[in-house]
């Protein structure tokens, strides 16, 4: 079993940048998959980004890509979110999430169904 806390959201302005926290019990924490998932309000879960457990492939949202960077301290147990160039439409909760498995395709690694844990999420706001 998994436990994932998340941190670091907050109120920023456009252009500004947050950096978010996720930190997991349990000890295999190295071997999992690692994901960012976000959910606007009225909107569906969507896909942010995704690190592999030895923190080399890395897959993002279009939408983010160029922005956001995804990383991972396994000796910490923390996967970390690294928000650049905010805009207002990145605002909704981030939630952090875990799976067991791994797969090459960015598409497989962006469903959440794939994903056996989640955080309670942190809210993001940006503002124009």
């Amino acid at each position: 079993q998994v436990q994932l806390v998340e941190s670091g959201g907050g109120l920023v302005q456009a252009g500004g940048s947050l950096r978010l926290s996720c930190a997991a019990s349990g000890r295999t924490f190295s071997s999992y998959t690692m994901g960012w998932f976000r959910q606007a309000p009225g909107k569906e879960r969507e896909f942010v980004a995704a690190i592999s457990w030895s923190g080399g492939p890395t897959y993002y949202a279009d939408s983010v890509k160029g922005r956001f960077t995804i990383s991972r301290d396994n000796a910490k147990s923390t996967v970390y979110l690294q928000m650049s160039s905010l805009k207002p439409e990145d605002t909704a909760v981030y939630y952090c999430a875990g799976a067991t498995m791994f797969s090459s395709s960015a598409q497989a690694m962006g469903n959440f169904r794939m994903y056996d844990y989640w955080g309670q999420g942190t809210q993001v706001t940006v503002s124009s």
